[in-house]
């Protein structure tokens, strides 16, 4: 069953949720740089990148009934990280596509970020560029459909106005 981000579960801190959100969405392009040095860190894959389908479901104005629109490619994987000490941490990670680096990079992010030491540097150089990237391309994207918009404004619609003010 889905799980709401705003649900943290038990054991999780309430973070995770928000960071895996913003993994899924991170261009490779600034995964690779900000992993760079992480990259060569001992991991045993629990779950190898593997692609597949997953179905979409979509609502007639947001509240009707569901009803299923396509299906998606979607790639998973899960690996183990040694920490030091012993310790190890579990880093999983969907994203949209078939880019098997794209989601390794992301399930080795989200391992590392458990990590307290670790976790303030990489939102920092991981994290905050990914948040920009996302609110930029949101803009475009507002910009881009603000750039149709038609209003139609009509000539009856003008003088009707203009009568029922006199009428007052």
């Amino acid at each position: 069953m889905f799980q709401a981000f705003d649900n943290p579960g038990a054991g999780r801190p309430p973070e995770r949720a928000q960071w895996i959100a913003l993994l899924a969405r991170a261009p490779i392009e600034l995964l690779e740089p900000a992993l760079r040095e992480h990259v060569g860190r001992p991991a045993r894959w629990l779950r190898a990148p593997e692609t597949g389908l997953m179905m979409v479901q979509g609502r007639a104005g947001g509240t009707g009934e569901r009803f299923n629109l396509g299906e998606i490619t979607v790639t998973r994987c899960a690996l183990r990280v040694e920490a030091g000490a012993g310790e190890a941490t579990v880093g999983v990670a969907y994203v949209l596509g078939r880019s098997q680096r794209q989601v390794h990079l992301a399930a080795l992010a989200d391992a590392l970020l458990q990590d307290p030491a670790q976790q303030s540097a990489l939102d920092a150089a991981l994290l905050e560029p990914v948040r920009r990237h996302l609110v930029e391309l949101q803009a475009r994207r507002r910009a881009r459909a603000a750039s149709t918009k038609v209003d139609f404004f009509t000539v009856a619609r003008e003088s009707a106005g203009d009568g029922e003010e006199d009428a007052e």
